[in-house]
This record gives C-alpha cells, structure tokens and sequence, in this order.
C-alpha cells in the first residue's frame, strides 16, 4: 500500500503507478443485488440459465457494477492521511473493452495521473484498470476523478 502523508506528497507521485489490489471474485448474489439497487434486472445479468445459452455463455456483471466497485478494489492500494474527506467527483472517460462473467476474479490497478488544486479541495486523477484473472482485455479503464479535502 502507497501511504501518502498528507495532500502535498501527492504532486510527486503523478505519473507513477501506484500498485495492485487484491483479486475479488464477482458472484451472482452480488450481480443481483446491484440488479435490485439499479433496476436493471436484463436476463444477461439475472437469469443464468438463459445467459448460458447467451453470447457470453454465462451471466455477465453489469458494466456499472464494474465500475462501482473501483473504490473497494483500490482500497489496498493507496491512502492519503489528514484527509477531512474523499469523494468521488466523476469520470472523464469510462470504457469497458471485456465483460466480466459471474465467477470471475478482478482486481484494479492504478496510476495517478494528476493532481490539481481546486477551490473545494484537491482533484486527484486516477487512471484505474480493472483486470479479469487470466483475461486478454480489461473489464474496465477509466480516468476517475476524486475530490480530497484536507
């Protein structure tokens, strides 16, 4: 884990790949749950039995879910101490070049890519890949923008 002491370490590291999390295997309770939370209850994500007979041959996770799930798979991988609070602030760019069927295991990397004062705090841009264990492509890559203040 990458510790940061404080906002002002952060303008040293840009540039610089921060680690990996740890693997996190997407089961179908959690695909459903997001289902329910979402209403997107598609037959793609909810109803195995037809997703085997599908184009993934299994139900997939929701592209969303994908992304929703950032914070927890970047969680072992960087810190910033003396924060009063970190919120999530927006994406610039989302892409989800592989889907990420249900028993899948991801894990996120991360580079931060900037770090830019703002008047409500500080915006730290990371460059967050999301991997499936032994997949050729990413489930998702996004530029994810956080809002720090200290």
């Amino acid at each position: 884990m990458m510790i940061f002491n404080g906002i002002a370490e952060l303008p040293t590291a840009v540039g610089t790949h921060l680690g990996y999390g740890d693997w996190l295997t997407v089961t179908q309770q959690r695909v459903d749950l997001f289902a329910d939370a979402t209403d997107d209850h598609q037959w793609i994500h909810v109803d195995p039995e037809a997703a085997a007979a599908g184009p993934f041959g299994a139900p997939i996770a929701h592209g969303f879910l994908t992304l929703s799930l950032m914070s927890v798979l970047t969680a072992q991988i960087w810190r910033v101490e003396g924060l009063q609070m970190g919120i999530n602030y927006g994406c610039n760019k989302v892409r989800f070049p592989a889907v990420v069927k249900v028993g899948d295991r991801v894990r996120a990397g991360a580079e931060l890519s900037a770090v830019e004062p703002t008047p409500a705090g500080t915006r730290m841009t990371i460059t967050a890949t999301v991997e499936i264990d032994g997949g050729a492509k990413p489930a998702c890559v996004a530029e994810w923008l956080l809002l720090l203040v200290d």
